[in-house]
This record gives structure tokens, sequence and C-alpha cells, in this order.
């Protein structure tokens, strides 16, 4: 079975695998169409990635077929195309008893805690598979990462009388634009890359775009917000002085919400937080009822998936293409591995 394998940092080899194709009864046997690309994979290719080891088979971002399942899947048939909600966690778990699997203790995640999906096959639990007779397989490897963004807008509660900032345009940042957009708020980003920027101000109606190194942030968001500061923050950068920064551009009453993260300590000044009565939130993965809200989104046209894939390559192709996507010249929004 065609299977590519980051052996160490920098590192890929694509290698034929043996693959025992025997299933467990809750299990589905997945043919893999499409892989999405992410941050994860990038960092974890440059050594930079929490909570991995190497080698590992990397992809979380999947559009599959089901091609087979277990005598007790009842969920999906064989031949339906999926989007794999790739979070494995212990159903015992605390936080999985109060309804927050995603960021159950005990968790393993597909394609950093263990082998994804770049490869022909691989076996997942069913329960994990989201399905869409209407969704390409490009659009359904787009529901995980959508699925971050759609979370932590979720998370925030944002309706449509807040006023949003979301810090960072990469793909994450990007999820959560749209979906606080589609809660009806008014939206505002923050990027310093320059393309980054123009992408969102074509694709999005947005209020406004704003560069930290331009002109002072807060003095930009008064402008764009009638004087006032953002009620929900939304920072998606990983980024340490963005995080600690942020605490800055929150309105009094208002919500802070970290969807990066990074391998270190945050650290903010105390009286700011609290002379604001800050909600700060973290937002890890996504829920399986954030997938069907996404899936329904794309279906009902209200969340256009067409302007994030930017790059395409072949399974074949794909190690000499990687580097590239390193480099912040390539504008990559999201690049696509064709599998079949």
């Amino acid at each position: 079975m065609k299977t590519i394998i980051l052996q160490e940092p920098g590192n890929f080899k694509q290698t034929d695998k043996e693959f025992d194709f025997s299933l467990q009864p809750d299990e589905a046997l997945l043919k893999v169409h499409r892989i999405g690309i992410c941050g994860t994979d990038l960092h974890a290719y440059a050594g930079e990635q929490p909570f991995f080891s190497y080698p590992r088979i990397l992809g979380h971002e999947l559009g599959v077929e089901v091609v087979e399942i277990g005598d007790e899947v009842d969920n999906v048939s064989v031949g339906d195309r999926c989007s794999v909600e790739p979070y494995r966690y212990n159903p015992e778990d605390q936080a999985v008893q109060q309804g927050k699997p995603n960021c159950a203790e005990h968790m393993s995640v597909l394609g950093v805690h263990e082998d994804g999906g770049m490869r022909e096959y691989f076996k997942f639990p069913a329960k994990f598979l989201h399905c869409s007779d209407q969704l390409s397989y490009e659009q359904l490897a787009l529901v995980e990462p959508l699925g971050i963004g759609c979370h932590a807008v979720n998370r925030a509660n944002i309706t449509s009388e807040d006023r949003v900032l979301v810090i960072g345009a990469g793909p994450i940042g990007l999820g959560a634009l749209q979906f606080a957009l589609d809660t009806g708020a008014k939206v505002a980003i923050m990027e310093i890359d320059k393309g980054r920027m123009a992408f969102c101000r074509q694709s999005f109606d947005l209020v406004g775009g704003i560069n930290p190194r331009e002109e002072d942030a807060s003095d930009q968001l008064r402008a764009l917000f009638d004087g006032d500061l953002p009620s929900v923050v939304l920072d998606a950068t990983g980024n340490k002085k963005s995080m600690e920064t942020a605490i800055d551009l929150v309105a009094h009453g208002g919500k802070l919400v970290y969807i990066g993260l990074f391998q270190g300590d945050v650290t903010f000044h105390d009286p700011d937080f609290h002379k604001k009565e800050l909600t700060l939130m973290a937002s890890r993965n996504a829920l399986a009822s954030d997938f069907t809200q996404i899936i329904r989104s794309v279906e009902e046209g209200r969340i256009d998936t067409d302007p994030w894939i930017t790059h395409r390559t072949s399974f074949e192709n794909m190690i000499d293409q990687f580097d590239s996507w390193l480099d912040p010249k390539s504008n990559v929004i999201k690049a696509m591995v064709e599998v079949c």
C-alpha cells in the first residue's frame, strides 16, 4: 500500500507498506481520496509541532470513501463519501462525560499521536465519519480545518450583536472568519502578510483589515467599529507576542479566545485583565456537532470553499512540493493532495 512517512523533521519517505485490512466490528475501511495540508503538518515537518513523535504518517484533513464496514456499523454504508473527525478519545474521561470530547484528557489525534491518512487506505471507528452525498472529496477534506474555527466561534457564542476581530489569516483564522460572518456579526481581520490580507478583502464581506505594523491597532479598530473595540477577539496565530498583546484589543466586558497554540508561556498584565472583566478561553479541536453544522452550511451554499485551495499536487509529487509550502512567497492558503 502506497504510504508517505515523515521519518524525522524535513525527511519524508514514500514506501509500499504492508496493511492489515481486517476490521473490528465498529470500524470502517477507508480509501483516501484527498488530503489537506495544514499548519500541524508543516510544523511537524519543521520539527516545531508539540505533542509529536517520529516517524509518523501525517494527514488528518481527509476526504475518504467507505469501502468496507464492520458488523456493528450502522451510521455509514459502503460507497459513502465522508469527512473524518480525527479525534479519538476515551469515553470514560471526565470531559467526554460532560459533552466535551474535543478536549478529553486522554486523546489521540489522527496524524499527530497516531498514524494518519497519507496512505491509500486506513481503518477508523465509523462513529467518527461524517457523510455527504453532495460534497466533493476536496470539500469534505476542508471540513476538519473549518471545524477548528467553527468551534471557536460557537464556544465564544458570537451573535449578530458582536463586533469581532480575527487575528491571523491562515486556514484556521479563515475558518473562524467565515463562521463569525455567518452569525451576522461585524468582522475585521488582523494580518501582517499583504497577500493574505488581499485574499481576505477579496473573499469576505469584512468591515476592514488591520496591519499592526502600519499604525496603532487599537486606533485602527476604533475607526472600523465606530469608536469601539471588538467584543470578541479570536487569536489564530499561535504566536506568543500576538497572544499576549491581544488582551489590549478586547473591549471591556469582552472575550478573548486562543485558537492557536505554541510551546511556551503566555503572560499579561493582571490589572489590565481584571479591569476589563475579560473572559479568556482556549478552543481546541471541534465537536461532532460542528462537523454537522459545517457540512450543512457548505451544502446550502452559505460557506464557499472554492477560494481556499490555492495549491494542488498528486500523492506521487507531494514530497517534492512540500518544502515550497513553507515559503511565505508561495502564498499558499490550502494545499490539497490528490491521492486518487
